[in-house]
């Protein structure tokens, strides 16, 4: 393995953490023995293609620094390739890296667990996602959750977590199930009524929710959470049990197992690692062993 490594960063993640992290990441990394060479975009997609040509021409590591939206960028590009995966987690949610096991805003631990990774030749291959062309990590989300990103995209104040609260806020007052047609592995399509529809290959998605909280990312198959049809007491009762992952035994809650879904709903959009995948209809498969990470 070569000992140039490429830190893929975002400098706005968390507020700023994200340059503050790519640094105290940096300096751990050379002090291991490792050329660090930076890759910044002017935007995604600029990022994308620059992330994509550092791999093609044999980095030894992508190293992922900012949130879930950078480990999301950063999986376009090494996905179904041998190129390691390294995550300095400094973002707001950080789902994939809590997933992973990987230290948590702090940049020099997660430096050093990704040098001691490389230098150990400790790599892991974990499962992915894939939906219409484009990988994740985490969860693709669709329903109630999936509307609160919507709303909360389009609003342009207040910054912050709190648009997201006050967009939760607006979607409970219009709160209704919608009818989602469901085939798990190619079978017969399901009608139901649902609340939302998460399909995880991880456990959590917005900083901790453990939606699918038994979903594990070595196993080749997505846990599906389905909440059915329900007021929005009962939602206001399930929605605090899911940081604990204890909703799952809630009446109103179901949970399935399936190498791939097809989902299908009017007016919902998916969005994947809490990046927009586009609007349902959409079919996604749990492929094995897709990424390769640097970690403990």
């Amino acid at each position: 393995m070569t000992s140039e490594i490429s830190l893929f960063v975002n400098p706005a993640a968390g507020r700023g953490r994200g340059a503050r992290a790519a640094r105290s990441a940096a300096a751990v990394l050379r002090d291991a023995g490792f050329s660090v060479r930076t890759v910044l975009g002017t935007g995604p997609a600029d990022a994308l293609r620059r992330a994509r040509a550092a791999v093609a021409a044999g980095t030894g590591a992508l190293v992922a620094v900012g949130g879930d939206g950078m480990a999301h960028l950063a999986l376009q590009a090494v996905a179904g390739t041998r190129t390691p995966l390294g995550l300095v987690a400094a973002g707001t949610g950080n789902d994939f890296a809590r997933a992973l096991g990987l230290p948590l805003r702090d940049p020099a631990a997660a430096g050093r667990a990704v040098a001691g990774a490389l230098e150990e030749a400790r790599l892991r291959d974990v499962d992915l996602g894939r939906a219409g062309g484009t990988w994740f990590g985490t969860v693709l989300a669709s329903g109630f959750d999936s509307r609160v990103n919507d709303r909360g995209n389009r609003m342009r104040w207040p910054a912050g977590r709190l648009r997201y609260d006050l967009a939760m806020l607006a979607e409970l007052a219009a709160l209704r199930p919608l009818r989602y047609r469901i085939a798990l592995d190619g079978g017969a399509v399901r009608e139901v009524e649902a609340t939302l529809v998460a399909v995880g290959n991880t456990s959590s998605y917005g900083g901790g929710m453990r939606i699918c909280a038994g979903a594990d990312p070595g196993d080749g198959l997505f846990d599906v959470t389905v909440v059915g049809a329900c007021g929005r007491a009962t939602l206001l009762k399930v929605f605090p049990r899911v940081y604990r992952g204890t909703h799952l035994d809630h009446p109103v809650v179901s949970v399935h197992r399936a190498a791939r879904i097809e989902l299908a709903a009017e007016g919902v959009t998916g969005y994947a690692d809490g990046e927009p995948l586009g609007p349902l209809p959409l079919t996604a498969a749990c492929v094995p062993g897709a990424v390769r990470i640097a970690g403990p």
